[in-house]
């Protein structure tokens, strides 16, 4: 039988702050209504190519972006959209990506989650599984380096992206380098539709933290308060010089893997589970029961970010649509490098 919220938080707790608990339940709730929208659109036909959800992953993934600070960078995963918003992801920037618009961060070029600023520290989703831990990795031996310390990368992926090479040698390396590197791990049950079963055999994930001599640490993903507190101790260990840090979230993915998915492998024992429960579900019942707010309150919540949706896909409904006339696509970003390479291939 589950436990009461109330208890769990007497357990839980820690150095969680009501303020900042509020703050992540309404990014989670922002992010909730974004999608649902998106998804809406996409089953309207007005969204090309694929719609992914982070229904369920809102509290491991809020926890993230709310941990990090200005100078810190994110990796995100495609279920990372509470996470992307409370690290500072302006919301037009996924409705622009979504919508296909040419004044979006893709500028047209890529219709979902690929989007990044890296300059702000919000890196580019690669649907290379694992190849990601790798990159930050570079990003942070860059720095230390040049001699810049007290910056941490987080590097976000699904238990299926443990399964590759990319992930085994990342990981390694981080944890010879002793980089402030935090891998969070939503362990959603599923790769896709391969269940965990068919993916490892050791008893848990965060077992493997051990064999690289790295420090695990393994929570509800469901949770928010244990998410904020988890999440938030490990970026603290990792800013502090105690390596990279395992963050192992057990949740369950509360949809398909994408809006073409009806999901229809997922076995119903997990959704009866603790795991199936909805983490901002969840939270709401935290929030109520500890009377940090009322429920004209969470309503006018609810209402200001809705109305905040709705205005921002009607502006970028509004904005101009691609024109392939107009492209001045190129190579690289940095325009100078591939003009440079031009010349070169020109005067030889």
């Amino acid at each position: 039988m589950l436990r009461s919220v109330a208890s769990q938080l007497t357990e839980n707790e820690g150095a969680v702050q009501p303020q900042a608990f509020l703050e992540a339940y309404r990014w989670m709730l922002l992010a909730r209504i974004l999608e649902d929208k998106l998804a809406s659109l996409y089953r309207g036909g007005k969204i090309h190519g694929g719609v992914y959800l982070g229904r369920g992953q809102e509290a491991l993934s809020v926890s993230v972006g709310q941990s990090l600070r200005k100078g810190d960078f994110f990796a995100p995963l495609i279920r990372d959209q509470a996470g992307r918003l409370a690290f500072g992801e302006p919301l037009v920037d996924a409705v622009r990506t979504y919508l296909g618009s040419p004044v979006g961060p893709m500028r047209s070029r890529d219709g979902n989650v690929h989007r990044g600023r890296p300059k702000e520290g919000i890196w580019p989703m690669l649907s290379h599984l694992g190849a990601t831990i790798a990159v930050v990795n570079g990003v942070l031996l860059a720095r230390r380096l040049k001699g810049i310390r007290g910056s941490v990368g987080v590097a976000s992926l699904g238990e299926g992206g443990t399964s590759t090479g990319a992930f085994h040698e990342a990981l390694n390396q981080a944890a010879i380098e002793k980089l402030p590197l935090v891998l969070v791990i939503a362990n959603n049950q599923y790769a896709y539709s391969t269940p965990c079963t068919r993916q490892y055999a050791c008893a848990n994930l965060v077992d493997r933290a051990i064999g690289y001599g790295v420090q695990g640490h393994r929570l509800d993903g469901t949770d928010l308060v244990e998410c904020l507190r988890v999440v938030g101790g490990a970026i603290q260990r990792a800013r502090e010089g105690h390596g990279p840090q395992l963050v192992i979230g057990e949740l369950l993915r509360l949809c398909g893997h994408g809006e073409h998915d009806d999901a229809g492998y997922i076995e119903s024992r997990l959704k009866q589970s603790p795991l199936g429960r909805d983490c901002l579900s969840l939270a709401k019942m935290t929030i109520l029961e500890r009377r940090w707010a009322d429920h004209p309150q969470l309503e006018t919540w609810r209402q200001a970010a809705f109305k905040q949706v709705e205005n921002t896909i009607i502006k970028v409904q509004h904005e101009p649509p691609p024109d392939p006339y107009q492209e001045d696509w190129t190579v690289l970003a940095s325009r100078h490098l591939t003009e440079m390479a031009h010349l070169e291939r020109t005067s030889s």
